[in-house]
């Protein structure tokens, strides 16, 4: 006797739905951002990832040959969620570019005072992996050389005369927050006085010829 599909035993269904490639990457991709966010990536084996994703071993190496590029791929996905949120930042004064750089501190300060949060990802990577050469590594530089453009060039916008210097300056002070949200937690003084800092250091470092936000005075 011929089984109709609703007659089909319900662990077939789940195996087909786990074999959709799409599905498939993404709960995995989902998986491996819980678990390697939070415990870290050397901490957390393939089987940890499958587990959680509620894929067979099978389907990750479908989707990825190596553990090396599923790290890859959660570091573009995290590379990705990082820009978006400042360019958000950013766009909350789209005429005032010290506002702009202001903002993207106040908004991190929020973001580093949930109870989740564990830092930048792309420090904590730096820390786990050694080697410069590896994958994850180049990921690392390539976030870290976006943020690095962005204050150079709203800074410029913002009329620094050493554009480049306040930006290295608010580069450090951006990793000093992932640092002191996981030492002195959440809430905590040091962590909130970031935007404080951060405007002091914007406030000396544009040209005493322009008014705020980079915009030149009439004489």
């Amino acid at each position: 006797m011929t089984r109709s599909s609703a007659d089909q035993p319900k662990s077939t269904a789940r195996r087909q739905v786990r074999t959709d490639a799409a599905t498939a990457q993404e709960q995995l991709l989902d998986a491996a951002q819980a678990l390697f966010y939070r415990e870290g990536i050397r901490a957390v084996g393939v089987d940890a990832v499958v587990e959680r994703a509620g894929v067979n071993k099978m389907s990750l190496y479908r989707q990825f040959a190596s553990k090396d590029e599923l790290v890859v791929a959660y570091l573009e996905r995290m590379d990705d969620g990082f820009r978006r949120r400042f360019e958000a930042s950013v766009a909350k004064h789209p005429e005032a570019p010290s506002k702009q750089l202001v903002q993207v501190f106040e908004d991190l300060v929020r973001r580093a005072s949930a109870p989740d949060y564990r830092g930048c990802p792309f420090v904590n990577v730096a820390c786990e992996f050694g080697d410069p050469a590896h994958p994850a590594r180049q990921l690392v530089e390539r976030n870290k050389a976006y943020v690095m453009s962005r204050f150079i060039e709203i800074s410029q916008a913002a009329g620094a005369k050493n554009p480049r210097e306040l930006a290295e300056s608010l580069a450090l002070l951006i990793d000093g927050i992932y640092a002191t949200s996981q030492t002195y937690g959440p809430g905590s003084g040091p962590l909130c006085a970031a935007p404080r800092i951060a405007r002091t250091l914007i406030d000396a470092a544009c040209a005493p010829d322009r008014i705020n936000d980079g915009i030149q005075e009439n004489s």
